[in-house]
């Protein structure tokens, strides 16, 4: 793996995240559950996310629901509804949910989805077996409690009930019930995102894990005095 910046991407109890028809910024104190994706697809679980939605809010009276990507696709068929599966799926659930708690951002600068990863009290990650997303890495190392689907990439970095909690990728309501149960309990879930921020710094962490790999690889490769070390 290209590794990730554990030293930047760390944990902040203050991060604050304002959404322009609230009256208060978000913060860890919130309900805020995260879904984040380059496109709003199904090869990354936008389906099933957005039907485990309206029983997770049903469940979660005070709980919002904070949406990253765009509308596009990255990885399978583009959506034959214009709007893109984001409106497919507003469709099917129709009046099911309160969408006044539902935050489509978009695409947004990294700076801003940082803070919305550190103010997650629960983060969904879902994908189909394919290369994993650096925002799961990224989550992890910001210490949040992840949701994830129990496929091929996932179950390389997560281990279930130890840096997160996996579920099928085919059943929503499963999702729901365990996302309902870490948006209740963040105290008794707070230690899988502390365990998942060690696995990260300890095996994916750039300077000292990544880095040192490919730069001892490369090496394997060359004459001795055409070696290089990092720095």
């Amino acid at each position: 793996h290209d590794g990730i910046r554990t030293d930047v991407l760390t944990p902040d109890a203050e991060a604050a995240v304002s959404l322009g028809r609230l009256e208060r910024p978000l913060t860890r104190a919130d309900e805020v559950v995260t879904f984040v994706a380059r496109n709003l697809e199904p090869a990354r679980g936008f389906h099933v996310f957005m039907r485990a939605l309206p029983e997770i809010l049903d469940a979660r009276p005070g709980a919002r629901a904070i949406i990253v990507g765009g509308s596009g696709v990255s990885y399978g068929r583009a959506s034959d509804d214009p709007g893109g599966y984001r409106a497919m799926m507003e469709r099917e659930i129709g009046d099911r949910i309160d969408w006044k708690r539902v935050h489509f951002l978009g695409r947004v600068p990294y700076s801003s989805y940082l803070d919305i990863l550190r103010i997650s009290r629960c983060h969904v990650y879902l994908t189909v077996p394919f290369v994993l997303s650096w925002s799961l890495l990224e989550a992890m190392s910001m210490g949040a409690a992840i949701v994830a689907s129990d496929t091929a990439p996932v179950r390389e970095v997560l281990d279930h009930g130890q840096t997160g909690l996996l579920v099928d990728f085919f059943d929503p309501s499963a999702l729901a019930r365990q996302v309902t149960q870490v948006l209740a309990d963040p105290d008794g879930h707070g230690e899988l995102g502390r365990a998942a921020r060690r696995h990260v710094v300890e095996h994916y962490d750039f300077h000292t894990r990544a880095l040192p790999t490919h730069v001892g690889r490369i090496n394997d490769l060359v004459s001795a005095r055409e070696r290089f070390a990092p720095g």
